[in-house]
C-alpha cells in the first residue's frame, strides 16, 4: 500500500513540473485563429495609406506607420527564429517553474500599450534591412503565413521548452501567441499615429 501511495505521489507532483508536450487540437485553432486575426488587424491598418500618411511622424523620437510596419516585420522573423533554435534543443521541462503568465496573460500583457519598451538594436526600423512597407509587408505576411501553418500541423514538445525573454520566460505556445500579441501591439501604435491631430489627410 505505501509503495502504492509513493508511485501516485510521484506521478502527482511531476504533473504540477509538466505538461504533456503536444498541444491539443483547441490550442492549435485558437492560436491559428489568434494569428491570422492579428495579420489581418495589421495589414488593414496600413492599407490604402499615402507616402505622406507612411512618412509621417507624431514627434521626431517616434515612429512613423512605415517604420511600425518594418519593426512588426522583422521581430516576426526574429522572435520565431528564437523558438525555433530553442524547439531543436532538448525539452527543458524544469523550466516550466519560470513561467509566471497563462496562455490569455501573455496575450493581454504583450498587446498592452501601458508599458512602453525600448527595443532591441536589430529591430529598430533603421536596422531591419527594409527599404520601403512593400518589402516588410511581404516579410511580414510570408512568416506569419509560414507560422499559422506550422501551428496547424505541429506535434512537437512546445510546452515542454521554455524560452527565456530576459523580462520573463514562456513555453514555445506562448511564444507564438506572443509573435500575435507582439504585432497587435504595434498595429495599435499604428492607430494612435493615424489618430494625431496633425496626421496627413492624404
Amino acid at each position: 500500500m505505501r509503495k502504492t501511495l509513493l508511485v501516485m505521489a510521484t506521478i502527482f507532483l511531476v504533473s504540477f513540473t509538466t505538461q504533456s508536450g503536444t498541444i491539443t487540437d483547441k490550442e492549435k485553432t485558437d492560436a491559428a485563429k489568434f494569428l491570422t486575426e492579428t495579420e489581418n488587424g495589421v495589414l488593414a491598418s496600413v492599407k490604402g495609406l499615402s507616402e505622406a500618411q507612411l512618412k509621417f511622424r507624431p514627434a521626431p523620437d517616434k515612429w512613423g506607420i512605415e517604420e511600425c510596419m518594418m519593426h512588426i516585420a522583422a521581430a516576426e522573423k526574429l522572435l520565431w527564429a528564437s523558438v525555433d533554435k530553442q524547439l531543436k534543443e532538448n525539452a527543458n521541462p524544469e523550466k516550466r517553474a519560470d513561467i509566471k503568465m497563462t496562455d490569455d496573460d501573455v496575450k493581454k500583457n504583450i498587446e498592452s500599450r501601458a508599458n512602453k519598451v525600448k527595443t532591441f538594436a536589430p529591430l529598430e526600423p533603421q536596422n531591419t534591412g527594409f527599404k520601403n512597407l512593400e518589402e516588410a509587408i511581404a516579410s511580414f505576411k510570408e512568416n506569419r503565413g509560414k507560422l499559422i501553418d506550422y501551428v496547424k500541423g505541429t506535434n512537437a514538445d512546445l510546452r515542454n521548452h521554455v524560452v527565456n525573454m530576459g523580462f520573463a520566460s514562456f513555453d514555445a505556445y506562448q511564444m507564438i501567441l506572443f509573435i500575435g500579441a507582439h504585432s497587435n501591439r504595434h498595429m495599435q501604435q499604428i492607430e494612435e499615429v493615424k489618430a494625431d491631430p496633425n496626421f496627413p489627410k492624404n
